[in-house]
């Protein structure tokens, strides 16, 4: 699966983008959040509140809730501004 950080996610992990394989049992956003977090003190840093991360499936919204089984591509992103 392919992983794609923007803006000071990516910054703080130090990658644009990641090639993953999942281990069994992630099936959520949350699930991934939560794995990621775990996966060094970058990845701590980027998603230390995971409620604010925003999250593409297939570059379509979703919630932390919606599963990520048959992703291609999920994109992490903080919360936008605008006017």
């Amino acid at each position: 699966m392919k992983l794609v950080y923007f803006a000071w996610i990516k910054d703080r992990i130090g990658l644009a983008e990641e090639e993953v394989e999942l281990p069994a049992g992630i099936i959520t956003v949350k699930d991934l959040l939560r794995w990621l977090r775990g996966r060094g003190a970058h990845y701590e840093a980027a998603l230390q509140a995971p409620e604010v991360i925003r999250v593409a499936i297939d570059q379509e919204h979703a919630d932390h809730s919606d599963p990520i089984s048959g992703a291609r591509e999920i994109a992490l992103f903080p919360p936008m501004t605008g006017g």
